[in-house]
């Protein structure tokens, strides 16, 4: 019998995880740099912290601006790092600079639409009501590693992470084969 429990057996105790934090007003005033705390990055430091109480390891922080090509490059690092699991914050929305879907979709080989189904619904009810539509955040897999590409403000990647940490081990599982 199938059930929650033995799906979840032998699931990966820890992993390692890159950070991309997606802001052209950030990367503007602080350019490059390896810590989110130096560049006042709210989102990128919350997902560290959260990442590291699970037992986890950071192996890369990057602060990219918006713009497609630069936010490509900064993946294309990730997908050929150590990192077991990619995080991105930022360009999520529907303004014309919000490109971070555009950037990641072409590497993404399979889609994970419940992540975004239950983010937006969870948006929905515990933080900004229909506004929840306006998000785009979405997760998939890629070279055997986990994206989720989550909105820069710090509520939305609390959520977020509330929803997928907990999961994260069983997510590796499943994206490795293992």
């Amino acid at each position: 019998m199938d059930t929650p429990q033995l799906h979840k057996e032998n699931v990966p105790g820890s992993y390692k995880c890159a950070i991309l934090t997606i802001s052209t007003s950030r990367y503007e005033k602080y350019g490059k740099i390896d810590r989110p705390e130096r560049a006042e990055d709210a989102s990128g430091k919350l997902i560290w912290g959260m990442v590291q109480v699970q037992g986890s390891k950071i192996v890369h922080y990057e602060l990219i601006p918006d713009n497609t090509e630069l936010i490509r490059e900064a993946f294309k690092r990730c997908l050929y790092s150590e990192a077991d699991v990619i995080i991105s914050s930022g360009g999520t929305g529907l303004s014309p600079t919000d490109v971070t879907i555009e950037a990641v979709a072409p590497y993404i080989e399979k889609e994970m639409p419940g992540f975004g189904e239950l983010f937006r619904h969870k948006s929905f009810e515990q933080q900004i009501g229909n506004a929840a539509m306006l998000t785009r955040a979405i997760a998939g897999v890629a070279r055997q590693k986990a994206l989720f590409c989550l909105p820069g403000s710090p509520n939305a990647v609390r959520l977020a992470l509330e929803l997928v940490l907990p999961e994260m081990g069983h997510i590796i599982k499943h994206v490795k084969g293992l």
